[in-house]
């Protein structure tokens, strides 16, 4: 008589950390993978190990490195089903890429494994249901980022819903996230934000574009550090949307996503809007297009969001040295980060030197993850009598959240370290 194993979950990566997400959810018959990310360090750090004989799929919430860094791995040696969203492969191929030239040194895959991934891909819908073997999965909008998504996994006889990085909340790019869940046995959530609320997202845009306006009004330029894949076609839109009338420069990599987001219009909440926040830019086309971008009054969106290269590493030096320029991160500026050193020391690098700036600096919060009031909003809500289990938040966010899950919901709630496997 055949033993009936129980479902497990392991835990790989993103366990009192934000970065290297990896879920394995093994039944008696197949095992899948939720993600398979690097943490971005000086050295890409990577989730525990699982032979790739031993995977039947890898199933991709959104193109972000630190969900989708390491997949590659598994087409080494062989091809392995990867399951996303079109529009999700198409911004991790752009990714992926980027990653290999930057730090291919310290990777254990090059192209020809990333193309051997893409070749492995397959495109679902939101909503679609799909089948490895004995599991049974569908895709949910997250509202994170275009394409994102939140998984519906379902086997013996269970169902798990895994977060990913998601945003119950509106954008002027993206719809919410679909919540509409179900009765759920484990739920895996992420907590990046759980200690802290964002503001109001009308009130944050009105302050932005009131005060890019006057720097603007004054004779100045405003860089906006951006992330290409989000981000920066959000500050677009918003501009787009209060019908902000002066220069607005599109710089590096974020080009490239606004070609492949206009292919992909379905994904947003209002492709016009979109398309007309695209069209109202200039694009940089070389170095001539930089150097006249800096001289002149208007708006320049220039990845990277941290400063840490990109184009962004160029126009610091340029807008930074003038008092009547700004700069406006709008991006969570991790430790360590140019962009952090900038926001709380007001220095950065120009001209090879550790220089004070002498434009405005200010941080707008367009986070496109829950915070920590639509995390407990998103518990509150769940259906069923689920288990808990908190991943995705660095500095004691994973048990802050759990703690309060279990005093204040009343179910089951853990945070789970590396390598922690749950019989469910």
């Amino acid at each position: 008589m055949v033993k009936n194993i129980p479902l497990k979950i392991r835990f790989l990566g993103a366990t009192g950390e934000v970065g290297r997400a990896a879920v394995a959810v093994k039944t008696s018959n197949n095992q899948v993978l939720l993600d398979y990310g690097v943490m971005i360090n000086h050295e890409p750090g990577f989730p525990m190990h699982v032979p790739p004989k031993e995977v039947d799929a890898i199933i991709l919430t959104h193109c972000h490195l630190d969900h989708s860094g390491a997949i590659p791995i598994f087409h080494i040696h062989e091809k392995k089903p990867v399951y996303g969203t079109k529009l999700t492969f198409e911004l991790t191929q752009v990714l992926i890429e980027d990653f290999i030239h930057l730090s291919g040194y310290y990777l254990p895959f090059e192209y020809l494994e990333l193309k051997t991934m893409m070749r492995s891909r397959r495109n679902i819908g939101y909503r679609k249901k799909v089948e490895v073997g004995d599991i049974k999965f569908q895709l949910l909008n997250a509202g994170h980022v275009p394409g994102s998504a939140q998984i519906i996994l379902e086997a013996d006889k269970k169902r798990i819903l895994y977060t990913g990085d998601f945003n119950p909340r509106k954008t002027r790019l993206l719809k919410e996230a679909d919540q509409n869940y179900g009765e759920l046995d484990v739920v895996i959530i992420e907590s990046t934000y759980a200690n802290e609320d964002h503001p109001d997202r009308l009130e944050m845009e009105k302050e932005f574009v009131k005060a890019v306006t006057e720097v603007v009004e004054r004779g100045g330029t405003v860089l906006v550090p951006a992330f290409s894949v989000g981000r920066a076609q959000e500050i677009l839109c918003i501009l787009a949307a209060y019908h902000f009338e002066y220069p607005v420069t599109l710089d590096g990599m974020a080009r490239e996503v606004c070609r492949i987001m206009m292919g992909n219009t379905n994904f947003l909440r209002d492709p016009k809007l979109f398309m007309d926040a695209v069209h109202m830019a200039n694009w940089v086309e070389g170095w001539k297009d930089r150097r006249k971008a800096t001289k002149k009054p208007g708006v320049i969106v220039s990845p990277a969001g941290m400063l840490k290269g990109g184009p962004a590493a160029f126009y610091i030096g340029k807008v930074g040295k003038k008092s009547n320029n700004a700069v406006y991160l709008v991006s969570y500026q991790i430790p360590g980060t140019p962009g952090r050193e900038l926001l709380e020391k007001g220095m950065c690098v120009i001209d090879g030197k550790v220089q004070k700036i002498k434009a405005e600096v200010r941080h707008f919060d367009f986070s496109s993850h829950a915070g920590a009031s639509e995390l407990k909003e998103t518990v509150k809500k769940l259906e069923g009598n689920p288990k808990v289990y908190v991943v995705h938040g660095a500095e004691g966010n994973c048990e802050l959240l759990a703690e309060w899950i279990r005093e204040n919901v009343g179910l089951e709630a853990h945070a789970p370290e590396a390598g922690e496997t749950l019989k469910i």
